[in-house]
């Protein structure tokens, strides 16, 4: 009996490990590799492209940096097989981004604070804390020789690194032809070494002259679950499309209309935004960091330091060319599968483009600061601040998007009923990202709210009809209350909202099965070809 044993134990650990290992590609086939790159290189001068080259030798020194934030020492996942490893950096850490579960053995659940926090941090710990600087975007908490808490500046933190960035940013700076660019990544190296990012941000948004951009540093707090404050890294290298920035342009000077026209109460419209906002159309040709962690963006909107905001503005990058290969693996494909026939010749790559556009123009606009005395938006809903501009930015994208249409200020060959149809799809597949995610939950508080309100039905064979009407009437409603919260600073109404609307429905749960059963991916991952 004990000669049999072993060799029956060995071969249940090796089936479990080998059980384990399927589960854990099956994640990875869940993003599906695509090449990344651009045309627009072609374009760029010998000299041009060093400037590039140094960019991307930067945004590699951000990838470290923003490993160290997210999980710590890489080095302590080399004992990791394939393809638990290749998931890793998908995600930059063992936990999936999706459920914030570990997938390989020997991790717990991901910590809420990530690597920003001492991991056996209390509440009480934090609260009793007396360093002025504790709830700085820019600093990590750790613990001195005696073992109470301290702020820890990310330029001191991260001090070698930020000197090889310095470095080749400096190199980019004397290679550059552009004056305005030089500008630029001269006030980016003194950003990086005082934490005080005010001035390089401004001058950011006054480049407008050059076909290369570069957006460098520490910018959301998504990664921060536990407070919700806490920056990280992130770096794009970007290559302006010049033809269609032409196009899309034309609507920076709108943005104060757009601010007017809000679906809510004149008290939550007083934002300003500034007069030098722009919108640019881009192929991005590398990114790192936070950038390049779990599901990608397809648009940005920076700054987000409400100041620079106020008086200058923000900058709305689309990128064109992961926009596209979003759409063509996963947006047509699963609108083929969930929609019915009929609705399927509403699904519209434009409408993907012009929807994300105007999500983007919405995250920059809206109510920043409440009427209530609560301080900002972030300040008063504090851990749920993220989920609801999650929401709002979609749905008053959408409301936006719905507005131009009907008054003719948008693409003529963009159709009302495309733009709902191709939303509606969108936020299902984005649902599918999780409840873990801010961005995951906000999609699914979107559907269950639309749900809620009729805005779509499902027949026998599980496809969707959508009743633009009711879809449009829902998205405004939505909108309205979540600017009502932000700018009330109601962080009860705001729990309240995600916990009414923020699990997947078993209608949900049904349409991620049968997207997983058709293959579908849940996002991408890059190769970057440049």
């Amino acid at each position: 009996m004990k000669k049999t044993l072993l060799p029956l134990l060995c071969l249940a650990v090796a089936a479990g490990c080998s059980s384990q290992g399927d589960r854990v590609q099956e994640q990875l086939d869940e993003f599906a590799p695509i090449q990344i790159g651009s045309s627009f290189v072609e374009g760029i001068s010998e000299n041009g492209r060093e400037v590039l080259n140094y960019f991307r030798l930067a945004s590699s020194e951000v990838d470290n940096i923003y490993w160290d934030q997210n999980f710590g020492d890489k080095s302590r996942l080399e004992g990791l097989a394939r393809p638990a490893r290749e998931f890793a950096d998908v995600n930059y850490g063992p936990w999936s981004r999706i459920d914030g579960q570990a997938f390989a053995q020997g991790w717990n659940q991901r910590p809420l604070g990530a690597n920003f926090y001492p991991a056996d941090m209390t509440e009480e710990e934090f609260l009793a804390c007396e360093d002025p600087e504790k709830n700085n975007p820019y600093t990590l908490l750790r613990r001195g020789e005696d073992g109470t808490l301290k702020a820890v500046w990310y330029h001191d933190a991260y001090k070698d690194r930020i000197e090889k960035i310095k470095s080749y940013l400096m190199t980019a700076a004397n290679y550059t032809i552009k004056p305005s660019v030089r500008e630029y990544l001269l006030s980016k190296i003194e950003a990086l070494q005082t934490d005080d990012y005010y001035n390089s941000d401004k001058i950011w948004l006054s480049v407008q002259d050059s076909k290369m951009d570069l957006i460098l540093g520490p910018q959301e707090t998504e990664d921060d679950r536990l407070r919700g404050i806490k920056t990280s890294y992130e770096s794009y290298v970007l290559l302006k499309d010049l033809e269609l920035t032409n196009t899309i342009n034309s609507f920076a000077a709108m943005i104060p209309t757009f601010q007017a026209a809000l679906p809510c109460e004149e008290a939550y419209k007083a934002f300003e935004p500034g007069d030098n906002s722009t919108i640019y159309a881009y192929d991005m040709i590398y990114c790192a960091g936070a950038a390049n962690a779990g599901v990608k963006k397809i648009a940005i909107n920076r700054p987000y330091d409400l100041r620079v905001q106020t008086e200058s503005g923000t900058r709305t990058a689309v990128l064109g060319n992961v926009i596209h290969a979003k759409y063509l693996k996963i947006i047509l494909p699963a609108g083929r599968l969930l929609v019915t026939r009929d609705q399927s010749a509403n699904l519209s790559s434009k409408a993907f483009f012009w929807n994300t556009v105007m999500r983007e123009i919405a995250h920059g606009i809206g109510v920043k600061e409440t009427v209530s005395g609560k301080g900002t938006v972030t300040e008063a809903l504090g851990d749920e601040a993220l989920t609801i501009e999650k929401v709002k930015d979609n749905v008053l994208g959408l409301y936006l998007n719905l507005q131009s249409i009907a008054s003719g200020q948008n693409d003529p060959m963009l159709r009302r009923n495309d733009a709902l149809a191709t939303f509606v799809v969108s936020t299902i597949r984005s649902a599918r990202f999780g409840d873990a995610t801010a961005l995951g939950r906000g999609n699914i508080i979107i559907y269950n709210y639309l749900k809620s309100r009729e805005a779509f039905s499902i027949d026998r064979s599980g496809h969707y009809m959508v009743d633009f009407d009711k879809t449009e009437a829902a998205v405004t409603e939505l909108a309205s209350r979540v600017l009502t919260i932000q700018g009330e600073g109601d962080r009860e109404a705001a729990s309240i909202l995600i916990n009414d609307f923020g699990t997947p429905s078993e209608s949900l749960l049904m349409d991620f099965a049968a997207m997983k059963r058709a293959r579908i991916p849940v996002d991408v991952r890059f190769q970057f070809v440049w």
